[in-house]
């Protein structure tokens, strides 16, 4: 499992049933609790609260050591082994790394570079894209690119794909289908309805196909000798690499995911001074990024990124104001509509997945009126997933998850462009290689039908 409880270090206080949106979490109180798989959603929430720990004095030494083994932690990690946790990937990119017959290339996702430096000291929510990339080029991958390339990428799918369902009568409405815990939950829960989902992969998907096919091309290279990595602040993006149908560039499209807390156990690893590095830039074409692609990482981000990009496609003319606080918020269901030329768009922004089972009952009883909904599992989106550094004590719970999304709006507002089509090595990858938003190679590339356990072809 991705996700486990340990039962040898559980204590049964069940923080973990109260956090865990897919009621996967069973046990008696004051018992060890274990994961229904069949429930699990993979979001990791529970390893993000745990209390119960291992303690040398409980415990003993020998027992602690054999787990950090049988967890694959790396002998430098000093920190405490809590009971709920999830696998631990970084010797399989270690391997990779010192491998001179692969060809490793990373991506880093929008909420790390909001929360990497907290593992190193930093203040919580310290923004460090530039210490970052600073980092994975020190450890030596051959290519550092970003995940915001392909969420700025996402958006002219996925905004393409709205203004298509609104406008020739499609599906409605649509949901965004980039938090692979919801769309988990949905396939588990309401097959039904997974034709309401986006077509679109998740940025991370999108930015691994298109590395080994276009990146290749680009590079000069083989596809086959590619290693993909990516970093995540989120454990179920393990789940969704490994789906049967993430693999159109002929190849498995990402090869493994590290979440937040692993790049910083890497870099650890490689004895590394981060507070000492200078920044670096992430590479072009494939992580230059606007901050369209930087807010995917907040609850309100992929919408309004998207309504940046939808606006001004179906009007022709510049959006009034490029912030939407509309769309803003925190934990919860919340509404609004924005109009658009002669649209007016009726939206949603789901944040919490335990609030979206009253929106889908209403969606099946011919209640919901809207044309596109955000749906984010984590408590205030990606910033607050289940692979970022874990907050050993709860009253830093909320000022962390507050700063790390001012710190997303603050990269935003200070990027020299902030709409996903003005992105210039966006309008380059389709003059060179996808053509046009929706069209066959995007449609084989970066489109998919969600339907677990099933090879798709596209």
């Amino acid at each position: 499992m991705i996700v486990s409880i340990d039962k040898d270090l559980c204590t049964g206080c069940q923080e973990c049933v109260k956090v865990c949106p897919a009621f996967a979490i069973e046990g008696e109180a004051g018992k060890p609790q274990e994961i229904n798989e069949d429930r699990c959603v993979v979001c990791g929430q529970c390893v993000q609260v745990c209390k119960s720990y291992a303690s040398i004095i409980d415990h003993g030494e020998e027992l602690i050591e054999n787990k950090k083994s049988k967890r694959k932690l790396p002998d430098v990690i000093s920190e405490p082994l809590f009971a709920a946790n999830h696998v631990c990937d970084v010797d399989r990119v270690k391997e990779a790394l010192k491998d001179p017959s692969k060809i490793t290339m990373v991506q880093c996702a929008p909420a790390v570079r909001v929360a990497l430096g907290e593992d190193f000291g930093m203040e919580l929510g310290s923004l460090a894209p530039g210490k970052m990339a600073a980092a994975l080029k020190a450890l030596k991958f051959d290519k550092v690119y970003d995940t915001n390339f392909a969420a700025d990428l996402t958006i002219m799918e996925e905004g393409n794909e709205l203004i298509k369902r609104v406008t020739t009568g499609g599906t409605l409405p649509m949901f965004t289908s980039c938090c692979p815990a919801w769309v988990k939950f949905l396939e588990d829960n309401y097959p039904e309805l997974t034709d309401h989902l986006s077509t679109c992969k998740s940025p991370q998907q999108m930015a691994g196909a298109v590395f080994k096919t276009y990146g290749a091309e680009i590079n000069n290279i083989e596809a086959k000798d590619i290693y993909s990595v990516s970093i995540m602040p989120c454990t179920c993006k393990k789940f969704e690499c490994d789906r049967p149908e993430m693999k159109s560039s002929g190849y498995r499209d990402v090869d493994v995911v590290l979440t937040t807390r692993e790049l910083a156990y890497l870099i650890k690893d490689a004895n590394i001074d981060f507070d000492t590095l200078e920044d670096s830039e992430f590479e072009s074409p494939l992580g230059i990024y606007t901050g369209a692609g930087t807010i995917f990482g907040v609850t309100g981000g992929v919408m309004e990124a998207a309504l940046r990009t939808s606006y001004e496609v179906i009007t022709g003319e510049k959006i009034p104001s490029i912030d939407l606080p509309a769309v803003r918020g925190s934990e919860g269901f919340r509404t609004a509509q924005i109009k658009v030329g002669d649209l007016t768009l009726k939206i949603g922004i789901v944040t919490g997945l335990k609030n979206i089972v009253p929106i889908l009952e209403d969606l099946k009883s011919g209640k919901l009126n809207l044309d596109f909904i955000e749906v984010m599992t984590c408590p205030v989106g990606c910033v607050s997933g289940g692979g970022q550094p874990k907050l050993l004590l709860e009253e830093y719970r909320e000022l962390a998850y507050n700063n790390r999304t001012e710190a997303t709006y603050i990269h935003d507002k200070n990027l020299p462009l902030r709409k996903s089509h003005e992105n210039p090595e966006i309008t380059k990858i389709y003059e060179e290689f996808l053509k046009e938003p929706l069209g066959n190679v995007s449609h084989h590339l970066l489109h998919t039908k969600y339907c677990i356990g099933k090879e798709v072809t596209n």
